[in-house]
C-alpha cells in the first residue's frame, strides 16, 4: 500500500472515530497507531506507544500548561469575572448597546487572566445574557456575543493555546504570548463596535437597577454563596441610592492588572522565566482567592480551593491525554513522509506563496466545524508549520493567524463548543445562539484577513523582546 493510501486510510479512520463519538485522545492515538501498523511493525508500535506518554508529557516546559490552568480557575473562584462585569456595565452603560459593549470588554478582561475561552463564556453567560434580554437585546445577539468574546480567552495572554503552540514549534513563549495582545485588542474592539451598532435601539439600564440585577445575577453563579458584590443601598426615601463608580468593586479590575502585570511584566523584564511567570500568577491568584473569601470562613474557602484544584486535574489531564494522541498520530505522518510530500507538493505547484499559506489555513474552518481547538491546533501544526517556515513565512505570525480560525471554529456549527457551553447555562436553545454568531464570524474572517494583509499587527510587539 502506498504511503498516500495509507494517509488517506488513517484519515478516514480519524473520521470516523470523531463521528462515533469516541474521545478525542483516543481517536488520535489509534488512528497513529494503527497507521505505524501497517507502515512499520508491531513492535515498532509498542515502543512508540510505551515511550510517548512519558516522553511527551515529562517536559518541563509543559510545566507553565497547568500553572495558567490553575491561575485561571483561581480567578474564577475568587469572582474577578463578577467584579470586572460591574464595573464595565457601569461604565458603559451610557453608550448605546452599552452591556453588550460591556459583556465584551470584561470578557476581554477576564481572559487576560484566566486564558480559558470555555471558563469566560461560562461565567460571563450567567452574569450578562439573563440583563441583556431583560433590556430588549434580542436573544440570539445577547447569547452570540457571550459566546464569541469568550473565545479571547485563546488569543489574549496568557493563552494556553499560545504556549502550546510554541512548545510544539520550538518559538519563543514569551513572543509567542506577545504576539496575541494587539489582535487581541482588536479583535475587542471590533466586536464593541458590532455591538454598538447591532444593539443602538435597546434600553439604557438604570445604574442602581443594573448593579442590583449583576449582585443577584453573581450571587446566583457563586450557587447562592456570597457574590463578593452588593446591590445599591437604599437611600432614606426607600429607593436605591446613586451609584458611584467608587462604590463598585474595582478591587476586581486592580486584580486583572496585576496578574496581568506579574504574568507578562515579569516575563518580559527578564526577571523570570515563563513559568516561573506562571507560576508565580498561580500564588496570587491564590492569595487573592483567600483574600476574597476571607469573611466566607475557611470551610467556604477550602472548597473553594479544592474545586479549583480538580477543574484544573481535570483540564490539565485532558491537554496531555490529547498531546500523547497526537503525538501518535504525528510520528506516523513523520514516517509516511507526510511534511516532506506536502512541502513538496507545495513548492512543485509554483504557486504565489502568500495564495497557498492562505489556502492551507483556510482548511482550519471546516476542521473547526467538528473538532475542537487544542485537537486542530495538535493535528495541523506539524503539518503547516514546516510547509510555513520552508515559503520563508514568520511561525509567529503564523500562530496568530492559526489561533483567530481557532476561534472561528470555537463559534462555528456543528461543534461550536462555545455556542453549547452558553446554552447550558443560559437555557437558550443552541440553534438560537449559532444564528446570532454569524455577523460576529464574518467580522473575525474580515480581522483574519487583516492580520494576514499586515503581519506588523502581529510582529511588532515580539520584535521588541531580546530574548
Amino acid at each position: 500500500m502506498s504511503n498516500v493510501a495509507l494517509v488517506i486510510m488513517v484519515t478516514l479512520l480519524l473520521l470516523t472515530l470523531l463521528a462515533i463519538r469516541m474521545p478525542v485522545a483516543f481517536a488520535l492515538g489509534l488512528s497513529g497507531g494503527v497507521g505505524l501498523l501497517l507502515l512499520r511493525d508491531f513492535s515498532f508500535v509498542t515502543n512508540m506507544m510505551g515511550s510517548i506518554p512519558f516522553d511527551q508529557t515529562s517536559k518541563f516546559t509543559l510545566t507553565i500548561i497547568p500553572m495558567f490552568i490553575l491561575m485561571g480557575m483561581f480567578a474564577v473562584k475568587a469572582r474577578i469575572a463578577e467584579q470586572v462585569y460591574a464595573v464595565a456595565a457601569h461604565i458603559f452603560r451610557k453608550l448605546p448597546g452599552g452591556l453588550g459593549v460591556a459583556t465584551v470588554m470584561a470578557c476581554a478582561g477576564f481572559a487576560a487572566v484566566s486564558g480559558s475561552s470555555i471558563g469566560t463564556a461560562a461565567t460571563m453567560s450567567r452574569l450578562s445574557v439573563g440583563e441583556m434580554r431583560k433590556h430588549g437585546y434580542p436573544t440570539s445577539l445577547a447569547t452570540a456575543s457571550v459566546a464569541v468574546a469568550g473565545t479571547l480567552g485563546v488569543l489574549i495572554p496568557p493563552s494556553v493555546i499560545l504556549v502550546l503552540y510554541a512548545i510544539m514549534t520550538g518559538e519563543s513563549v514569551a513572543k509567542v504570548l506577545a504576539a496575541g495582545i494587539i489582535p487581541g485588542i482588536i479583535s475587542a474592539i471590533a466586536y464593541a463596535v458590532y455591538m454598538i451598532f447591532a444593539a443602538r435601539n435597546v434600553s439604557k439600564p438604570k445604574a442602581a437597577d443594573l448593579q442590583a440585577a449583576i449582585a443577584e445575577a453573581a450571587k446566583d453563579a457563586s450557587g447562592g454563596a456570597r457574590s463578593g458584590l452588593d446591590a445599591p443601598k437604599v437611600g432614606a426615601d426607600g429607593k436605591p441610592a446613586k451609584v458611584r463608580l467608587r462604590d463598585l468593586p474595582m478591587r476586581g479590575v486592580v486584580r486583572v492588572a496585576i496578574l496581568f502585570f506579574i504574568v507578562l511584566g515579569g516575563m518580559y523584564s527578564g526577571l523570570f522565566t515563563p513559568t516561573e511567570s506562571a507560576a508565580i500568577g498561580a500564588l496570587a491568584a491564590a492569595v487573592m482567592l483567600v483574600i476574597e473569601m476571607f469573611r466566607d470562613g475557611w470551610r467556604a474557602m477550602l472548597k473553594a480551593i479544592v474545586e479549583a484544584l480538580k477543574e484544573t486535574a481535570g483540564t490539565t489531564s485532558m491537554v496531555f491525554a490529547i498531546i500523547v494522541g497526537s503525538t501518535l498520530l504525528s510520528v506516523f505522518f513523520v514516517a509516511a513522509r507526510v511534511p516532506q510530500m506536502l512541502t513538496a507538493a507545495v513548492v512543485d505547484a509554483g504557486w504565489n506563496r502568500y495564495v497557498t499559506i492562505a489556502l492551507l489555513l483556510a482548511t482550519l474552518i471546516p476542521l473547526g466545524m467538528a473538532l475542537e481547538s487544542i485537537s486542530i491546533l495538535v493535528i495541523t501544526v506539524p503539518l503547516l508549520y514546516p510547509v510555513a517556515t520552508t515559503l520563508g513565512f514568520d511561525g509567529i505570525w503564523l500562530a496568530i493567524l492559526i489561533v483567530k480560525l481557532i476561534e472561528i471554529g470555537m463559534v462555528t456549527p456543528p461543534v461550536g463548543i462555545n455556542c453549547f457551553v452558553v446554552a447550558g447555562t443560559s437555557g437558550v436553545k443552541v440553534a438560537t445562539i449559532f444564528k446570532g454568531v454569524l455577523p460576529f464570524v464574518l467580522i473575525d474572517l474580515g480581522l483574519t484577513a487583516l492580520l494576514f494583509a499586515v503581519p506588523a499587527l502581529s510582529l511588532w510587539l515580539p520584535s521588541l523582546i531580546q530574548f
